[in-house]
């Protein structure tokens, strides 16, 4: 158990790194975006949001 809380803040930490890096790189098309997914009904942000967990997922399994 431990292990989990070192490797936790680490885990989170990638997350906001990751999160940041559009808007870093290219505001505008960030923004063009954001203004885009505002428009989507709450079904399609909810399947994506199923997709990426599921994506992250495998990624947890292969990686472990």
């Amino acid at each position: 158990m431990q292990e989990f809380w070192q490797v936790f803040p680490v885990a989170v930490a990638l997350v906001f790194v990751m999160e940041g890096l559009l808007p870093f790189i290219s505001p505008g098309r960030w923004r063009s975006m954001i203004a885009t997914v505002a428009q989507l009904d709450d079904a399609a942000i909810r399947r994506f949001g199923l997709g990426s967990m599921l994506f992250g997922v495998v990624m947890l399994y292969l990686v472990h």
